[in-house]
């Protein structure tokens, strides 16, 4: 009891800290970018056009909402941190004790094969809070105040949407995860199988770098499945960022990724530092994106 507390405890605060970074993560998936491109450097030195980074992009939401601006959608992604902690603890508990002799490889399936059905129920279970905070950062951009409350977003989904409402965006996000998951823990397992070599005094500090590696690895390689699970949840919910000129009704988020590769926009937000200004794309000032 006392270590699920502590995690969920832990959970909560590493949420907190990072909302700021998601919260502008979102609004730049959408496509919103509320200040024009300028002159600056990149990594080689060379004069380039950028987008404003993290740092600019959060002044800017001070400096129109204040520090607590930061901090939308705060609530619901801690209600789905805490309970997305507790659901993961309890489906992996009943195999917890069952040590069994098995091989490396044996035991590798075995146990990304549970902690896949233990991240997937989390997310499942979760899902409803994940779009409410998505929605409630995205009302950013139209200056809304539809889901100004957790449980009066509740109603206001449930009455317009239906229970289906709750789950926009769940297909892709649970594919992403379930594919990290195993893209993450199968190269970890052939980087310490075949390419360390045992002995090594420092072989667990090695093996816990390729398992932070593969994740990062992994991560990128599955960030489409994020990017359109996170349109699909606010797409054509009635708010300004899920509308055009942003984003138009998807049929479905096969739909969605099926625009955004044809636009050349599958990797929009995947990092919010030396931002290059798209391709063969110009800055629209009236409606703060490009077209």
């Amino acid at each position: 009891m006392a270590d699920a507390a502590s995690q969920v405890l832990l959970g909560s605060g590493l949420a907190a800290l990072s909302q700021p970074l998601m919260y502008v993560k979102v609004l730049v998936q959408v496509g919103y970018e509320p200040l024009p491109p300028t002159l600056g450097r990149n990594v080689f030195g060379r004069q380039v056009y950028q987008l404003p980074g993290l740092f600019s992009y959060a002044k800017h939401i001070v400096k129109i909402d204040g520090r607590a601006g930061l901090f939308k959608g705060l609530v619901p992604r801690l209600c789905s941190s805490a309970i997305g902690t507790v659901v993961h603890g309890k489906v992996l508990q009943p195999g917890a004790s069952k040590k069994e002799p098995v091989s490396s490889l044996e035991q590798v399936l075995k146990e990304t094969s549970r902690e896949m059905v233990a991240r997937s129920a989390a997310t499942l279970i979760t899902h409803p809070f994940h779009v409410i905070t998505l929605r409630c950062m995205v009302q950013f951009i139209g200056r809304e105040t539809k889901y100004s409350g957790t449980l009066s977003a509740f109603a206001t989904i449930y009455r317009e949407e239906g229970i289906l409402g709750f789950f926009a965006g769940l297909i892709p996000r649970l594919l992403g995860d379930i594919l990290s998951l195993w893209l993450c823990n199968m190269l970890a397992y052939l980087i310490n199988t075949y390419a360390l070599e045992n002995g090594v005094s420092t072989m667990a500090e090695m093996k816990s770098y390729s398992q932070a590696i593969t994740g990062f690895f992994a991560s990128m390689l599955t960030y489409p499945f994020v990017l359109v699970s996170n349109l699909m949840a606010v797409n054509n919910c009635g708010l300004a960022g899920g509308l055009l000129p942003y984003a138009p009704t998807y049929s479905s988020w096969l739909d969605c990724w099926s625009q955004l590769h044809r636009e050349g926009n599958m990797s929009r937000g995947n990092t919010l530092f030396f931002r290059k200004v798209p391709v063969g794309k110009r800055y629209v000032w009236e409606e703060r994106r490009f077209r």
